[in-house]
């Protein structure tokens, strides 16, 4: 367009009055009220750059500005929002932030009141017992019934043992070996567990103080390594392994092998110092359906090592033997 003299007041006119309405808009935002706008679309393609936001805004009310969706590709590079007052914006469902109102509570209650029975205890806490029975069998060739049998009570993080193993002659003067123990016990590690208390060893007439280590080896081998310090001052250290043969659900075959060393010699109760004895045991075992019931056929085999061999045969007493065995294993 062509300006000439006679425009020129009015072009002059014209651009007073967008410079007030422009002063007059600023003036404005200062009290707007963002509290229904709703910015929850997809704003990833906006460009903010030229927007000029460095009026005074500090009485703009942004509470209920809903900004949850993808603003990820917005520019706002250009904007300056120094006087911008942010205080009452929600932005919970942006990244961090304070979680949302529906989160589950720590307690997995959800605000729910327990009732009259309280909050629930899990299954780990609950203090229980069980009673397994290893090993109740009969040797033919020795002529005795042998034992190993297991009690406890607590929980999975503590517990009270009661443990008992031994023989029962079933002739003649038909005497009982065992050897008794009471003890504290707690896991050590995943694979691994602790126990510690008193003993008592019918054999020696003598009690003593137990400490010992069972659990898992590697490839799935049961270990356990007890230590016996008697009142005499003697020290026994028994040592033993298993390891289960699964053959389907129910057959298993179980080798087991057990080793006895003491510290120092006792010819009153026929030990000497080292290692005195190695029993070994093959048992092929049925489970039932509940595998809480498991009869089992085998055939063991026990030998005198080191000097225990030269003073049994002093003693006129077999070095080793062998029997065929049968028995049954369960729990409760």
């Amino acid at each position: 367009m062509k300006i000439s003299k006679k425009n020129l007041p009015f072009i002059g006119l014209s651009s007073l009055v967008l410079l007030t309405s422009s002063f007059a808009t600023a003036a404005e935002m200062s009290d707007m009220d963002h509290s229904s706008m709703d910015m929850s679309g997809d704003m990833s393609g906006m460009d903010h750059s030229g927007m000029d936001m460095s009026g005074d805004m500090s009485g703009m009310d942004h509470s209920g500005m809903d900004m949850s969706g993808d603003m990820s590709d917005m520019d706002h590079s250009g904007m300056d929002m120094s006087g911008m007052n942010h205080s009452g914006m929600d932005m919970s469902g942006m990244q961090g932030g304070q979680p949302p109102a529906d989160a589950r509570s720590p307690d997995y209650s959800n605000g729910v009141p327990y009732g009259q029975y309280g909050k629930p205890m899990m299954m780990g806490s609950m203090p229980l017992w069980g009673v397994s029975v290893d090993d109740l069998g009969y040797q033919f060739d020795e002529d005795q019934i042998n034992f190993e049998a297991t009690g406890w009570y607590g929980t999975d993080s503590n517990r009270i043992r009661l443990r008992t193993e031994g023989s029962a002659q079933t002739k003649d003067d038909k005497e009982i070996d065992s050897l008794s123990s009471l003890a504290y016990w707690k896991p050590l590690s995943i694979f691994w567990n602790g126990e510690a208390g008193v003993a008592y060893d019918t054999e020696n007439d003598k009690a003593a103080i137990m400490a010992g280590i069972v659990g898992t080896a590697p490839y799935f081998i049961e270990t356990d390594a007890r230590a016996y310090l008697y009142t005499d001052g003697q020290l026994r250290l028994d040592l033993g392994a298993e390891y289960e043969w699964r053959l389907d659900q129910h057959w298993v075959v179980i080798p087991e092998v057990g080793l006895t060393a003491f510290s120092k010699d006792d010819h009153d109760n026929g030990i000497t110092k080292g290692f005195n004895e190695m029993e070994t045991e093959v048992r092929l075992t049925y489970e039932t359906f509940n595998r809480q019931l498991a009869p089992y056929v085998g055939v063991s085999y026990e030998t005198a090592l080191g000097k225990a061999r030269g003073q049994r045969r002093h003693e006129d007493e077999s070095v080793d033997g062998s029997s065929l065995t049968a028995g049954v294993k369960f729990w409760f």
